[in-house]
């Protein structure tokens, strides 16, 4: 029976699921174009070493060997095939792609979700300041405002906050405190926490896994210790300047969750609403993009939206009802203009006008004859 089914994870698109994703993906790449980004598009199959950067690859990704041994992915990510592109064809940053395509990860069975997801997103390369990161959110930020979706969050964070804060611990275990932080382990937590001696960082570390919520909130919670503070200076910089650019997002700040990926560097967000199931959009700072690759560094900031989850997000279309036009051997022209100048029209192809009828009342129809006009 297996060439009647599908592989776990995946699922066959038609019908207006189908449609609201090619209308979506169409309108990224023509709001990515008019941004200046320039289409990049890369195999679906890449060498799993690609994705060194990505732990762990070899668990979540389908992998298959190539007839000269070496082993082959379907692509998990679509930033790290970009990094590749770059390293290995010579052009100069910065320079700003887009993108849309599908990226596979094998889920856990029965824990919902599917395992191929489309995304459509941007990387900007070449860029150290807190412009690209602005650039990305404000994108983001204004497709979601095109597309008429309220009630936006979007949840900030910084990847390199959790090292920060272990690096001013006198703690041999930093991972196993990391571990139970971001799993929140509240048992192992409290118990690592007891070989700490008391300092100024006593109380924040105590409140640690519960640091997240509305970014002024947040913010204030945190110690008044320099190297803290320096590390949240770009979060702080970034709130102020969506308040004052999207005033109608709501701003929350995670402090105490893993970055999605591990090569992400600074600044991370995430977009969502609270009837979606999914994150939105997500993207963030990877500033060791091309270490995987080559010795010279070169900063990065990307994000992409998930089609799946937009897709499910915007409300249904109202339903059109849909016109066929019948016609015969000789009325070709005449009915491809009919139907160029016919909201959702279509040709009929059947040999006979009850076929026609009994098509058009099967699926709801409308039909224009145009056999009546050749006959006369």
């Amino acid at each position: 029976m297996s060439k009647r089914n599908l592989p776990v994870g995946t699922r066959d698109e038609f019908g207006p699921e189908t449609e609201r994703k090619t209308q979506l993906t169409q309108l990224l790449q023509e709001r990515f174009t008019q941004q200046g980004f320039h289409p990049i598009k890369t195999p679906v199959m890449e060498y799993r070493a690609v994705f060194d950067a990505m732990a762990p690859t070899p668990e979540n990704a389908y992998q298959f060997l190539e007839e000269t041994g070496e082993t082959l992915v379907l692509r998990p990510d679509l930033t790290l095939p970009i990094a590749r592109v770059m390293s290995t064809t010579g052009i100069t940053p910065p320079t700003k792609w887009c993108y849309t395509g599908d990226v596979f990860r094998i889920k856990k069975r029965h824990s919902g979700g599917y395992n191929q997801i489309t995304q459509s997103g941007v990387e900007i390369i070449g860029y150290q300041g807190l412009k690209a990161e602005w650039e990305c959110l404000l994108l983001a930020a204004g497709i979601c405002t095109e597309l008429k979706l309220a009630d936006v969050t979007i949840e900030l964070s910084d990847a390199s906050f959790v090292d920060t804060v272990l690096a001013q611990l006198p703690l041999a275990n930093q991972d196993a405190l990391k571990h139970a932080l971001f799993n929140k382990d509240l048992t192992a937590y409290e118990q690592l926490l007891k070989h700490l001696p008391q300092s100024q960082l006593t109380a924040f570390l105590a409140a640690w896994p519960w640091l997240f919520g509305p970014a002024d909130e947040v913010l204030a919670k945190l110690p008044d210790e320099p190297t803290i503070q320096a590390s949240v200076a770009d979060l702080r910089k970034t709130v102020a300047f969506l308040e004052a650019n999207c005033p109608s997002l709501h701003l929350t700040i995670d402090l105490s969750s893993q970055s999605p990926q591990p090569y992400y560097t600074g600044l991370v967000f995430h977009g969502y609403r609270p009837d979606a199931n999914d994150y939105l959009f997500s993207g963030g700072r990877y500033d060791r993009l091309l270490s995987s690759f080559q010795q010279t560094r070169q900063p990065a900031v990307g994000f992409s939206f998930d089609l799946d989850a937009l897709a499910a997000t915007l409300p249904q279309s109202p339903a059109v009802v849909p016109t066929l036009i019948y016609f015969t051997d000789t009325q070709w022209a005449q009915a491809q203009a009919l139907a160029a100048k016919t909201p959702n029209a279509s040709l009929c192809l059947t040999d006979s006008l009850a076929a026609a009828k009994r098509q058009a009342q099967g699926v709801g129809a409308n039909l224009i004859d145009l056999s009546q006009e050749d006959a006369q």
